[in-house]
């Protein structure tokens, strides 16, 4: 029988596995969203566009299919930009889609008109690819090769816009294909690569295994996780790829913040990396911790896009395609051969567990208002187990780096942009993506928490098992902290400071959610559990010393040789 075009988008993106839609309902989409909740789809209607880009970001993480976003014509577009950087930037396959008005009025040679601008060519900088419909007839091979470009190769998000009166028309159309009839799926590397690959693992004295943002994003932590166990070998955390794999957390190492993971780089003879682009933070593979013994080191790369192969550093073996694919492959072949753990892995390991039991210990408690230290490491030592993390804010994710204690599966945040705002958004498209069903806690900084606040009713409507922590110094403090550092402790810090009578937990509880006010370190992880057991989405606004904030954070030095020395 024949379908609407916009049953027809659904029909597409069912055929994917896609099953959540976020965005403000509009003339243009309405009856999609309307037909979406009868066939069963999430359907979340958040209070910005940009947050419904972030939300429909965490859920491509979550999930490792492509997400879907909309956005209304004109201004409901225009508000989709900040979150179309965001997922070019950190590599995610989100499908924004957006209205337009008919296709005449772009060809009337007039002025004044209502809502309209041409919105593909202004996103085509920021998308993978993006398309403006002429005909209702195009609707498949449109989506088709929206969904292409967004998930091969490196990742990204693509812009589709439906002028209205195409939306509406009828198409006499098949059922849709599966992916694999249409784009390439699961790309395998060549044996003879994998042969050569498996034989330089089973010569290394000291491998590592560096893991990025990518292994999380694509699910495949079973996979690697075999994989590091018939290496035997340290787990090198990115900045990007701070989840923990289940089964591997007391050999995993960041990058740099670690002493263990530094000593294992150093001491390294091969690295297999795994959904990384070797970027600034990890010194492109080639500075700072690599330069010793880089003489004596292979390196192996999973990539899925061919022209990533020896951009930032010479490749011995390039394994291109599908780390879903790839690693299983390696798993088959050293699975007969698996290496016995040199006598170092379990000296980095004590070395790590020393480290993360001391900074507990010596993170400055006591005082009122709040260390930052002492606030992540009390958060964090109540993390539930089976939790999903979520970072947002300058100094309050610099201080998390260093000094959190748990080592949860999931940790989202927006690491390669660093677009601040994203936390809320991510913590409520991380819980629609599960169902709601694990708890979820995001730890943030005050102004960034402030980007999206407005979302806390989105979260309260959906009853989510969210908790928000918030480092209050009423001030930038990361931009504080650079003021001082430039003009010195005394300087004027222009703009950096903000209401000290505002409180975060009486905003939450007039948008029906949890809130509580803490001052005092011992009194952070109590009001935690009594938020979870709230049954409702809670804020916990904890006073943190904007001084400590500005002038002590941790790791500060490492920070800056990703960007700022020696990398340019």
């Amino acid at each position: 029988m024949p379908v609407k075009v916009y049953e027809r988008i659904l029909q597409l993106f069912e055929a994917e596995g896609i099953n959540t839609i976020f965005g403000i309902p509009d003339p243009n989409f309405v009856h999609m969203f309307h037909l979406a909740e009868e066939r069963g789809w999430n359907v979340v209607a958040p209070h910005h566009e940009e947050s419904a880009g972030f939300m429909a970001e965490a859920v491509s993480r979550m999930t490792g299919k492509a997400a879907v976003c909309i956005g209304t014509l004109g201004p409901g577009v225009a508000n989709l930009a900040g979150a179309m950087m965001c997922a070019k930037v950190e590599n995610s396959p989100v499908i924004f889609l957006g209205g337009q008005r008919a296709r005449i009025t772009e060809q009337r040679v007039r002025r004044g008109r209502i809502q309209f601008v041409k919105q593909a060519e202004l996103f085509a900088p920021s998308v993978k690819y993006h398309a403006s419909i002429e005909y209702a007839d195009q609707t498949d091979e449109i989506i088709r090769e929206g969904l292409r470009r967004a998930l091969t190769g490196t990742p990204g998000p693509v812009y589709i816009e439906w002028p209205k009166h195409i939306i509406q028309e009828e198409l006499d159309v098949p059922e849709p294909l599966p992916p694999s009839r249409y784009r390439l799926v699961g790309q395998t590397a060549g044996q003879d690569r994998i042969e050569e690959a498996a034989r330089l693992i089973r010569a290394a004295r000291q491998p590592v295994l560096l893991v990025g943002h990518g292994v999380h994003t694509t699910r495949a932590g079973d996979s690697v996780r075999a994989l590091a166990e018939l290496m035997a070998c340290p787990v090198i955390q990115t900045s990007g790829g701070t989840s923990y794999i289940e089964g591997l957390e007391d050999r995993t190492f960041a990058y740099g913040f670690s002493p263990s993971s530094i000593d294992a780089v150093v001491r390294s003879d091969l690295c297999l990396a795994v959904g990384t682009e070797l970027g600034e933070p990890v010194h492109y593979g080639v500075g700072r911790h690599w330069v010793a013994n880089e003489a004596n080191r292979k390196w192996i790369l999973v990539e899925q896009n061919p022209e990533a192969i020896g951009v930032n550093r010479p490749i011995d073996v390039p394994l291109v395609g599908d780390l879903r694919a790839i690693v299983p492959q390696l798993v088959e072949a050293l699975k007969d051969t698996p290496r016995t753990p040199s006598p170092e892995l379990a000296g980095w390991i004590e070395q790590d567990a020393a480290r993360l039991a001391e900074l507990s210990e010596t993170a400055p408690s006591g005082r009122s208002p709040v260390h930052p230290a002492r606030l992540v490491v009390e958060a964090t030592e109540v993390f539930p187990s089976d939790g999903i993390m979520v970072r947002d804010g300058g100094a309050t994710t610099i201080f998390g780096w260093t000094y959190s204690q748990a080592k949860p599966h999931d940790v989202i945040w927006n690491q390669n942009f660093g677009h601040l705002g994203t936390g809320l958004p991510y913590a409520i498209g991380a819980s629609v993506a599960e169902g709601g069903k694990r708890p979820v806690m995001l730890v943030t900084g005050d102004s960034s928490f402030l980007f999206h606040i407005g979302e806390l009713e989105t979260a309260a409507r959906l009853n989510l098992p969210l908790v928000c922590v918030v480092a209050v110094d009423y001030a930038w403090g990361l931009e504080v902290g650079v003021y001082k550092g430039l003009f010195g402790p005394g300087s004027l810090e222009t703009g950096t400071h903000w209401s000290t009578d505002t409180r975060l937990d009486k905003v939450a509880e007039g948008f029906g959610c949890y809130g509580e006010f803490v001052d005092h370190d011992q009194d952070i992880a109590p009001a935690i559990k009594r938020a979870y057991a709230s049954g409702k989405p809670g804020v916990i606004h904890v006073a943190v010393d904007p001084k400590a904030n500005s002038e002590e954070m941790p790791s500060y030095d490492e920070f800056r040789t990703w960007y700022a020395e020696g990398t340019q």
